[in-house]
């Protein structure tokens, strides 16, 4: 997930995401968001945290009603998964994909090589020298083989790389890039591709919804790997927005172009922060960027999935992070429907009838 969003430039919604915020009554009252999703063609998911999921009731069955597709909010990541070097803890990511199976969800890993959420053990060693170059690469090809391999064929799609562009579109000053150079980029999609063949693999990063620097260099970058042989298969969109910044200009035109390269495109990471207090000016605003980002999707031929980073307001990461921000998600504190979900559940019945002809 992002940590941060820069100011955007304020860009007009346009006719084209002008719709009726009608609240649900409530989000058992009628078809599921996954139902609908399944008739338009594509998944709609969450982040899930593990912690609610064991011990919220009403989160678990909200989780396992409403969605097609899960990723794990952080029991994937890598200080989760080896927290001590060559010593792997599973568990919570296992349970994850068993309550997908049950359910019927695919499931999104994330994410194999990012900057934070490292282990000590490894941070500390590139710091002090102890891991060098060599072992460093060896240890990331290890790491991707092992968890790739531990999940081969029930992980629908993989964030391989996770936000290696600053947003002037210039790499990102990481220990992989300082230790290892731009080549451990190429390197993961090779090693991840090995391990599992069958999976989807996905660059993915924040502030790329619409076409600027930051999303022409992954546009470059994807261009020049896949002219290599390299597996990279798709591109992920977090779509991390605050309501105050205005929405991303040219989303669509931005999608599209990764889809000439004949890749995939997801919205991976979906939540539309504003400054609180929340009133009824602010989840309008909100729902229509929820709706914005969804039917840039619907409109894109490969886009395959649209992820929200968390449904609830109770479970949500932003007000952590975004000091006197909040309100991001599709249901409040208590699971009620906001316009925000009214919005995604009718842009998806929109995309059903013109599937169908209705």
């Amino acid at each position: 997930m992002s940590r941060f969003r820069m100011p955007a430039a304020v860009a007009a919604l346009g006719a084209g995401l002008l719709f009726t915020c009608v609240p649900a009554a409530s989000a058992q009252s009628a078809a599921p968001l996954r139902a609908l999703a399944d008739r338009a063609h594509v998944r709609i998911g969450t982040a899930v945290d593990m912690t609610a999921l064991a011990d919220d009731s009403t989160y678990r069955a909200t989780t396992g009603r409403e969605f097609s597709s899960v990723t794990a909010e952080n029991v994937m990541k890598w200080e989760a998964v080896e927290p001590q070097r060559g010593t792997y803890d599973w568990t919570k990511a296992d349970a994850l994909v068993r309550f997908a199976r049950q359910h019927g969800q695919a499931v999104r890993g994330h994410t194999l090589v990012w900057h934070n959420q490292l282990p000590g053990w490894l941070t500390s060693g590139v710091a002090d020298g102890s891991i060098g170059a060599a072992e460093l690469r060896g240890i990331l090809r290890r790491h991707i083989t092992a968890e790739v391999g531990h999940f081969k064929g029930r992980i629908h799609q993989w964030d391989v790389v996770n936000e290696v562009f600053d947003d002037d579109g210039s790499p990102r000053d990481s220990i992989w890039l300082r230790t290892l150079g731009p080549s451990y980029i190429a390197d993961a999609f090779r090693w991840a591709h090995a391990a599992d063949p069958g999976a989807k693999l996905f660059l993915n990063d924040y502030n790329v919804e619409g076409v600027n620097a930051k999303s022409t260099a992954y546009y470059e970058l994807a261009r020049t790997l896949r002219a290599q042989g390299v597996a990279v298969q798709g591109f992920g969109v977090q779509g991390h927005l605050g309501i105050q910044y205005g929405f991303p200009g040219d989303v669509a035109g931005n999608l599209a172009r990764f889809e000439e390269l004949g890749m995939e495109t997801a919205f991976t990471e979906v939540d539309v922060r504003m400054v609180l207090p929340a009133d009824a000016a602010k989840r309008a605003t909100q729902a229509a960027y929820f709706r914005g980002l969804l039917d840039a999707c619907l409109a894109t031929r490969h886009c395959t999935s649209f992820t929200v980073w968390g449904y609830t307001d109770r479970y949500s990461w932003v007000p952590g992070v975004f000091t006197g921000q909040g309100a991001a998600t599709l249901l409040d504190e208590d699971f009620t429907p906001k316009p925000a979900y009214a919005a995604v559940r009718d842009g998806l019945a929109a995309a059903r009838r013109a599937v169908s002809g209705a």
